[in-house]
């Protein structure tokens, strides 16, 4: 089975390269990789070398942004029967494709999910579930990270690939969740998903005691995409809560430990979550702010 790996980038170079020599390493050999490039300038095109060792094409879409759309452009080119699609600032370990192909065989399995860690294989980034499960409305936001998830690419033809209103520079305020809600579209359609907690990869772990301004906007971004999920699959209040509640009992604590900044940025996701979950569900284009 042949695995397309489908990487939408902007403004990036040498994460790039840290992505393509983990994948040159790689103990799995079947596969093609497609970068889509959203850059204006042609800086990318001295990059994509024939010395890699594996096929690799570039699809230059200028003045089009968004990851989600980035990725629908690349899966729908694809030649491979799985796609993966890495983020442009992550890492793999050398038999993290072999072991995400023997999953999906091995399962029978129309999606496979794993975790983000770092390089001593702890999680970061997020909570992760710490056994091997099928993956279901109720556990879906603690099974995956997007650029840890194979895809059987009948099952992105049968949901129509990601929702392009929501995930990263996105033309709406819903920054993220554009994982959690493919699978949650491709589930209804009787699609196997599994998560496996020994299926990781590696990226910078971008979670900060001090926070800056643009971390603190960036949360707030992604908060709105949670609640957007959540409603547009139409989870309960009573879950809505339970996602408000997380950032709002951390925020005594940072705040009696004087981690102000941290304070706020726990203040910004539970508005975010809120923003999201309330938006309406017509909504399809706004300032992302």
């Amino acid at each position: 089975m042949k695995l397309s790996l489908v990487i939408s980038t902007l403004g990036r170079t040498s994460d790039l390269n840290n992505l393509f020599e983990s994948l040159a390493a790689q103990t799995f050999d079947d596969f093609e990789v497609i970068v889509v490039d959203q850059n204006d300038d042609d800086r990318l095109a001295a990059f994509i070398r024939p010395d890699w060792g594996f096929p690799l094409r570039r699809i230059h879409t200028p003045r089009q942004r968004g990851l989600s759309r980035g990725r629908n452009a690349g899966w729908r080119q694809a030649q491979g029967d799985a796609v993966l699609f890495p983020d442009d600032d992550c890492w793999y370990p050398a038999d993290f494709l072999s072991t995400g192909m023997r999953l999906l065989e091995e399962l029978g399995a129309d999606i496979v999910t794993g975790r983000a860690a770092d390089m001593n294989g702890r999680s970061i980034n997020g909570r992760f579930e710490k056994t091997r499960q099928q993956i279901t409305r109720k556990n879906v936001f603690t099974t995956q990270i997007e650029w840890v998830a194979f895809f059987r690419r009948d099952i992105l033809h049968a949901v129509g690939g990601y929702d392009e209103d929501i995930g990263v520079g996105a033309s709406t305020p819903f920054q993220a969740c554009e994982g959690q809600d493919i699978v949650l579209r491709a589930l209804p359609c009787g699609a196997k998903a599994f998560y496996d907690p020994d299926l990781f990869g590696h990226h910078a772990d971008i979670t900060k005691a001090r926070p800056d301004r643009a971390s603190i906007k960036k949360a707030r971004g992604y908060a709105r995409g949670l609640g957007r999920v959540l409603r547009l699959h139409e989870y309960s209040t009573t879950s809505l809560m339970m996602w408000l509640a997380r950032p709002l009992a951390k925020m005594p604590f940072n705040m009696v430990c004087g981690r102000f900044k941290k304070t706020v940025e726990l203040g910004n996701i539970f508005l975010g979550r809120v923003e999201g979950y309330w938006a309406p569900v017509t909504l399809t284009k706004s300032a992302a702010e």
